[in-house]
This record gives C-alpha cells, structure tokens and sequence, in this order.
C-alpha cells in the first residue's frame, strides 16, 4: 500500500473514532441514531440487569397504539400545567438521561413510575420503580411512611416545642425537617406517568409535598410514557 493512501486511511479512522458520540455516525450505508448529538445510547440497571437506552434505529419508524392516540375524553384525560407546584422542576427527556446516568447510577434517586400496575405490567421506563399514585395519599398512612422511609426520610421522635420553635426560627439545622420527619438525606426523585394528559404523577408529587418532602429534591417528568414512545426510546417489560 502507498505511503499516501496508507496515511489517508488512518486519518480517516481518527475522524470516524472522534465522531463516535455524534448523533449520526456513518459507518458504511447505516446510521446510528442518537439520544443527543453527543450522546448514542446510555445504560440503567433495572431489576438487577444492565439495560441499553437508546432510540429505535428505523428511520421510517411511526408510534402506534394507545400512545398515538390525540382524541382522549376528558375528564380524565386532560391535559396537564407544565408545572405542578412552583418549587418542583418540570424535565425533558435529556434531564431523565442525565438522572439516570448520576443520581439513580449512584443510588442517590429513585425513577417513580407512578401509574397503576396494570399500566406498569404493560411496560415502563428502564431503571424505574412502580408506586402507584393511589399510594401517595394521607401523610400518617402506612403506604406512606413506608414511601418516605424508602426514599431516606427519618421518623422524628420526642420533638420538643422549642426545639422546634429554633428550627422553624433558624436558629437550629431545620432546613429538611418537619415535625415527624427528617428529609435532610432523602433521595432525589423523577415521576412520571402516561404523559402530558395524565393526571397520576402530579397527584403523587402533591402528596409527597404535602407529607413535607423537599420539593427541589423532586422532579416531574410531564412527557411520561407518551414522549417516551414517541421518541423510540427503550421500554421494559417488568420480570421480562
């Protein structure tokens, strides 16, 4: 092989190598799609299994079913504020990437999946959790103490009245805390449902604040299994 085509090849393998986290990279005839320009697919363990989130490759690939659907009767199905509470943050798709890839990687956040378990069975997203939202209701329930127990929230015990009068006053660490709970270490948590037309998450992001759960430890992913879909990104079946 000549010196000059020898040279030419290689540079052109650098280029290929480089260009690996793009969203298209060519190689051949085919395409890779990605998640971001920068970003080809992630992983997200789920049920103990490590799971590849990416888009489906099928350029001419169209969403069907229940999730293509536009005409839905309302109520139930109306469509939803973008935001739920002012303190919790309304996220997209590459928020939800860059959760999974940090705070639920590390353990430090729970994917709640706040439907029904029937919606759940049917498929949910990679690395989430099933708390229905029924769940997330009276804050001295049994369901919800074992939740916020579940997402690091500590039961406070004997709290004295001035104690907690200093807290409220600032003058003692009570930034996390309640009269029953201490949110200091509790997780951070994304929930989601069917999508902008569902009212499921929000009625669980409610209940959570209510119980006193931090709401910037909160996150409301309001595309749910809808934007999900729709942008051919990887489901799961549970115990599948």
């Amino acid at each position: 092989m000549k010196p000059g085509v020898s040279f030419f090849l290689s540079l052109s393998l650098l280029f290929l190598s480089s260009m690996s986290g793009a969203e298209e990279l060519v190689v051949g005839e085919s395409k890779v799609i990605g998640l971001t320009a920068d970003k080809p697919f992630l992983h997200v363990i789920h049920e103990g299994r490590s799971v590849k989130v990416q888009r489906v490759q099928d350029p001419d690939y169209e969403l069907k079913g229940y999730f293509a659907k536009t005409a839905r009767k309302c109520p139930p199905f109306c469509i939803q504020p973008e935001t739920v509470d002012p303190g919790v943050a309304t996220v997209g798709e590459v928020e939800v990437f860059t959760f999974m890839e940090n705070e639920l990687r590390d353990g430090k956040g729970y994917l709640i999946d706040a439907r029904t378990p029937q919606w759940f069975q049917r498929g949910t997203i990679p690395g989430s959790i099933n708390i229905p939202f029924t769940q997330f209701g009276e804050e001295n329930s049994q369901e919800m103490e074992k939740i916020l127990e579940l997402f690091g929230a500590k039961r406070r015990v004997d709290v004295g009245t001035v104690s907690r009068k200093l807290e409220e006053m600032g003058l003692m660490d009570g930034e996390y805390k309640t009269d029953k709970w201490d949110y200091t270490d509790c997780k951070k948590l994304v929930v989601w449902c069917n999508g902008p037309a569902c009212g499921q998450s929000p009625r669980a992001i409610k209940g959570l604040l209510k119980a006193g759960y931090p709401a910037e430890r909160i996150a409301y992913y309001r595309g749910g299994m809808q934007m999900w879909q729709l942008w051919g990104l990887t489901t799961v079946i549970p115990g599948e």
